[in-house]
């Protein structure tokens, strides 16, 4: 894999990508970015990540997993292949998805078998942590996670600063524009269709790989 920018989680499989994946890709390139790590949020996606990752080998990384809010029955979560990484995966507290405390057990439950599996499996972790910062990165330390990026992490700067002492990454959502803070092992995300453009705007004006 060439050296430079890594993009760490974008859903390069979304409807909204396919029509021009290619150019997606190849203005990735021109722009430096080393490689794009492709994730999930349901098992019905790892195929066609999977697929992307065949077409575009070295540069679209596979990364499988299931997120928070999704079902995914036993049968799919066996179907794991061994060379991705575990991503989609963590703890989403914002009210539409957890709004019991027993919707909140059962998030945790889940990802802890699947910080479990990444352990198994000598895997690192991709993690959502939406409005659950501080209960994701405990239950991360808790399970003796290693391997570990905080994806587009929104929580308190002295939350975040745990997992820094604990070895975890965190990825830089552009939700950072709004907020001056000093970043400290930061990763890069683009996560979605919507932040396209704005991810395109600072790879031409910014130089993100130093």
């Amino acid at each position: 894999m060439a050296t430079g920018p890594v993009d760490c989680h974008c859903h390069l499989s979304a409807p909204c990508f396919q029509p021009d994946v290619a150019a997606v890709v190849r203005e990735a390139r021109q722009a430096a970015v080393a490689a794009l790590v492709t994730v999930t949020e349901q098992a019905g996606e790892f195929r066609s990540v999977l697929e992307l990752s065949d077409r575009f080998p070295g540069f679209v990384l596979p990364c499988l997993g299931v997120h928070p809010v999704q079902e995914v029955s036993p049968e799919e979560q066996r179907s794991v292949t061994l060379k991705a990484e575990r991503a989609g995966v963590g703890l989403d507290f914002t009210p539409r998805f957890a709004g019991t405390d027993e919707q909140k057990e059962g998030q945790r439950q889940v990802l802890i078998k699947q910080v479990e599996l990444a352990r198994k499996l000598d895997l690192p972790l991709n993690v959502h942590s939406r409005s659950a910062g501080r209960p994701t990165i405990n239950l991360l330390k808790e399970q003796g996670a290693s391997k570990v990026l905080l994806h587009a992490f929104d929580g308190k700067p002295s939350v975040a600063m745990e997992g820094v002492k604990a070895g975890y990454f965190f990825s830089i959502p552009p939700s950072i524009i709004r907020s001056d803070q000093y970043l400290l092992r930061p990763l890069l995300t683009l996560c979605c269709c919507l932040y396209y453009q704005f991810i395109k705007l600072i790879f031409k004006n910014f130089d993100v790989g130093t």
